[in-house]
């Protein structure tokens, strides 16, 4: 636990978000999964109280992904609950940000004359949110606003877990090891896959420049190591060359999403579902093409990986 989370949850004085108020009856119900958990009882449009936000946290450190169940919130509000938790993070593809609130990223198949309004193939690859910048995402929230009637899950993979059953060859290789990561890795290949991918300008391929991090960071909250690779931005192992990299790296890929490390959520209705990119990768498992998808996403800024 951080000095920063230990002062926020001994002083409700800290937080000037917090409300007088009385806490929520709030139930944290967790999956009968590798990770996540459900909290039942809250209404997110109205304040939180100290105490409540404090177990809300907690438990987002102790299960890494939770589900905000019947969410009917505004843009507004899904902002304020989520710059509770630090600084919120911009996406380059300012093309798909909702209109007056840049700091919600639009993830949605739907096309309206002949233009995508948000970013319909996002979660294509594994990853960890903005791994590739400086500062990776502590956090991702993403609020369903309209829903298919068949797909669109999302997969979860505890890289936790990942780490703790990794085979003792694979631990000596990547210990002390650093990674690059870019957004750009497999950028072109989107491109082709489908019309989600518009041509970056020069500032936006200047926001995701190749930054490099370790393959096994610290949870800055919680002590716990975790895989920190991606098939999405990660692109080599530095110091190796480039033929045993790209092979160490597939088979970090393929331990970190054995079904046994996974949860599947299936999205309900006004579903907000909020995961620890320090602590997980995730997929969309895809949507039928000719049914509507629609969600908002805000991205929470973290640390350092170390």
């Amino acid at each position: 636990m951080t000095s920063a989370f230990a002062a926020a949850a001994a002083n409700p004085a800290a937080d000037p978000a917090a409300s007088a108020g009385p806490a929520s009856p709030l139930e944290i119900r967790a999956f009968d999964a590798p990770v996540g958990a459900e909290v039942l009882g809250l209404d997110l449009s109205q304040p939180l109280d100290q105490q409540t936000f404090a177990q809300i946290r907690r438990a987002h450190l102790d299960h890494h992904v939770l589900v905000f169940r019947d969410q009917r919130i505004t843009p507004d509000q899904q902002i304020a609950f989520s710059r509770r938790f630090g600084p919120l993070q911009i996406h380059v593809l300012h093309q798909f940000q909702l209109q007056g609130h840049p700091e919600v990223l639009i993830v949605s198949n739907i096309v309206e004359n002949g233009k995508p309004i948000g970013l319909g193939d996002a979660g294509y690859f594994w990853h960890s949110d903005l791994s590739y910048k400086e500062k990776p995402s502590l956090g991702s929230l993403l609020h369903a606003q309209e829903l298919p009637a068949e797909g669109g899950d999302t997969l979860f993979a505890n890289m936790h877990l990942a780490w703790d059953t990794l085979p003792a060859h694979l631990r000596s290789a990547v210990e002390g090891k650093s990674a690059e990561h870019t957004y750009l890795a497999k950028y072109a290949e989107l491109q082709k896959r489908s019309p989600w991918r518009p041509n970056l300008s020069a500032e936006q391929v200047a926001q995701v420049k190749a930054v490099v991090h370790p393959v096994v960071r610290t949870h800055p909250e919680t002590g716990r190591k975790a895989l920190f690779v991606s098939e999405h931005f990660t692109t080599r192992i530095i110091g190796l060359p480039e033929d045993e990299s790209q092979s160490l790296l597939d088979e970090l890929f393929a331990h970190s999403v054995r079904p046994e490390h996974l949860y599947r959520h299936r999205w309900a209705e006004h579903d907000m579902v909020f995961w620890d990119n320090r602590s997980l990768m995730h997929l969309a498992a895809g949507t039928p093409d000719h049914l509507r998808r629609k969600l908002y996403r805000t991205t929470i800024e973290g640390d350092v990986p170390f």
